[in-house]
């Protein structure tokens, strides 16, 4: 299953729960997070460590996916329960893109041939994801490093490159854990700015993780998980 076309919410989470163990090693990791975020928009998720900020994150990218709850992406229905819908696998590589605190760039693959592969194992041709590859990178203002190895770019390049690679498919939702934590503050906020150009110009929606709050500017909406559970920055935890 595939969405037929452009859908206006690109990810409804509702009454998202994970639970690690049973009985006297329960541990509730995240309880009833509900979040609905359009196409085109890009929001902050806040909170210490061990708040569940990944854990949702984890859930929602159908990597780890809840013990319970619904998850609708692009108007696809994942999840409503236990047991997902759809193949995980395949609709995440279709329909998702990940950049994570290391851009992870294939070592021995040069700038666009890492956006490329991303392309090429959903079956595009060789010479379709290269173009698309380039463009890509020209977007986001590297196309001139597109024949160095990862180890000849800065750490801002190669998130560069990682977001590039996270777009290749044209994703419904694009999600980021910690993205900027390897970066100066300069860099740091050039990525987030590409993260909100991305939002605002392709239709993508983003979700990032952050304990950066130097650059909270760029963000539509923030969000912060305290013990599990999420809510708006403004509001207060339920007692």
């Amino acid at each position: 299953m595939t969405p037929s076309g452009p859908h206006p919410h690109a990810l409804e989470a509702v009454n998202l729960t994970k639970i690690y163990g049973a009985g006297n090693t329960e541990v509730v990791a995240m309880k009833d997070a509900s979040l609905r975020l359009e196409r085109g928009e890009v929001i902050a998720l806040l909170g210490p460590s061990g708040a569940g900020k990944s854990t949702f994150l984890t859930s929602v990218g159908l990597i780890n996916p809840p013990t319970s709850g619904s998850i609708i992406i692009g108007g696809v229905t994942i999840m409503d329960g236990p047991r997902p819908l759809v193949d995980l696998r395949a609709f995440r590589r279709r329909h998702l893109g990940f950049v994570f605190q290391k851009a992870n760039l294939i070592p021995f693959l040069n700038a666009a041939e890492n956006v490329a592969v991303a392309l090429q194992v959903n079956d595009t041709p060789p010479a379709d994801a290269r173009r698309r590859a380039m463009e890509l990178l020209d977007y986001l203002g590297v196309a001139d490093r597109a024949n160095n190895l990862p180890e000849e770019l800065s750490g801002g390049q190669q998130q560069r490159v990682a977001v590039a690679r996270a777009l290749a498919n044209q994703p419904n939702l694009i999600l980021a854990d910690e993205p900027t934590a390897a970066l100066d503050r300069h860099r740091g906020r050039q990525v987030m700015e590409l993260f909100r150009k991305v939002a605002h110009e392709r239709g993508s929606a983003v979700m990032v993780v952050t304990h950066d709050h130097r650059s909270l500017d760029v963000f539509d909406r923030t969000y912060k998980m305290e013990d599990g559970r999420l809510m708006p920055t403004d509001a207060t935890p339920a007692s």
